[in-house]
């Protein structure tokens, strides 16, 4: 059974795939890309139908995203409770079975000519509701595999993987559509990917998993989950700016369209490159995570104001070419604080918080999107794409700052009522 101490991390052994020697994981990781190809396909098929069956509305395709996010916002924290109330390994293969077939029933009435607008949208907002119980599930769950000395090698590897996905799938999406003749095809191609993440599921070797008793229903979970992470700077901080840097972070991808075709006057195609350039920074960045034994609050603090450094730094960029060069390093420092996060959060919560715990990290991580995407969105309409993309790299570093600042302040209020309590208990007696 795991041990709920938290800070002490054993010494991993080296090697960049060292987490791939695990019989459990390997299943895992396998299934991962096969899944992450098929979903980033699937994202770029969705976003086609959309504009298809709406006459090319851009206000359609935000309610779809805005759908997409909205059950994490709403319900994120329940699903991490889930996390800890039931086994992971029976979650998630509940969880992918649904997913799977929702694709199969997106992707038949697309086929069959019978899909409409409501359609879409009802399918984002289930997605959203499923991903509230399965990615805080999926994120806890690699501790139970890997165990504490390879985890941060495990989360880097999953980035690599979804960052690879992001590359090649709505490439192959792309070419799949011309072929094919529709976006029907590749809803059911995605619903056939599930199956690998299902076979490994179903193939893992329990005996081999450090799996913690599930946690007994009780009044008061949520709350406690919320008191667990304001009492502990470990995952206070981490978490904190997340929040702040995900304002920016989450939009980021939006900034790369407005500044490929309205600063740069390129086409559909540069903007393609422009985004795959950065996916490919991210991709090393994921790689480069993965050689790192542990993380270290340096390397969070570090590779979130470099992100909003190159940020800024991409904002001015003159020309395309050197724009696209700056990509890179921006893509290296985002994943850099997406991978320390993570691995930060997992490593300092006790087996038993962990679910709720991820869940208040996967709400502040995707919670940035509603709110960020508007804002900076409202400031490019004012100042032009420079300005927004200027202002997203001066917020994230106030971010960063403001991160710093309210862990202190929160810390030393905890600290000042743990103090208070021991007084006045010793004062009773």
């Amino acid at each position: 059974m795991e041990t709920a101490t938290a800070q002490v991390v054993p010494e991993a052994r080296g090697g960049m795939f060292r987490s791939l020697r695990n019989h459990n994981y390997r299943l895992f990781a396998i299934g991962g890309v096969v899944s992450n190809a098929g979903g980033w396909m699937q994202r770029t098929a969705q976003d086609l139908l959309v504009l298809g069956l709406t006459g090319g509305s851009a206000t359609a395709l935000g309610v779809t995203t805005a759908l997409q996010f909205l059950p994490m916002l709403l319900f994120g924290l329940w699903g991490g409770m889930i996390a800890d109330r039931y086994p992971k390994r029976r979650v998630l293969l509940v969880a992918q079975s649904l997913l799977g077939v929702l694709a199969l029933t997106m992707g038949a009435l697309v086929v069959t000519g019978a899909a409409r607008e409501w359609h879409v949208y009802v399918m984002a907002f289930v997605l959203g509701l499923i991903a509230c119980v399965e990615v805080p599930t999926r994120q806890s769950f690699v501790v139970e595999m890997v165990g504490r000395k390879d985890l941060p090698n495990a989360i880097a590897l999953n980035a690599s993987s979804f960052n690879l996905a992001r590359v090649v799938g709505p490439a192959v999406a792309g070419v799949l559509i011309h072929v094919l003749g529709g976006t029907g095809p590749i809803f059911l191609i995605n619903a056939v990917s599930f199956l690998a993440v299902l076979g490994g599921l179903a193939m893992m070797r329990t005996s081999e998993l450090t799996t913690p008793e599930p946690v007994s229903r009780d009044k008061g979970q949520l709350r406690e989950g919320l008191r667990y992470v304001l009492d502990r700077q470990e995952l206070l901080m981490p978490i904190l700016l997340v929040a702040f840097v995900s304002l920016c972070t989450q939009s980021f991808s939006m900034s790369i369209a407005l500044m490929s075709s309205e600063v740069f006057g390129s086409g559909a195609a540069s903007f393609g490159l422009a985004s795959s350039v950065f996916a490919v920074g991210a991709l090393g960045g994921a790689l480069m995570a993965a050689r790192r034994v542990r993380p270290s609050r340096r390397l969070l603090i570090g590779g979130a104001v470099s992100f909003g450094l190159f940020q800024i730094a991409t904002g001015l960029a003159p020309w395309y070419p050197l724009y696209l060069l700056l990509l890179v390093p921006t893509g290296i420092a985002l994943i850099s604080v997406n991978t320390s996060a993570n691995s930060s959060v997992q490593l300092a919560a006790s087996p038993e918080m962990r679910g709720r715990v991820m869940g208040i990290y996967v709400l502040v991580f995707t919670g940035g999107a509603p709110v960020g995407a508007p804002l900076l969105g409202w400031i490019a309409d004012l100042g032009g794409p420079r300005a927004g993309v200027v202002v997203g790299g001066a917020l994230t570093l106030l971010g960063v700052g403001a991160a710093i600042m309210l862990t202190k302040v929160i810390g030393r209020r905890s600290h000042a009522t743990v103090r208070g309590v021991a007084a006045a208990a010793a004062g009773a007696r």
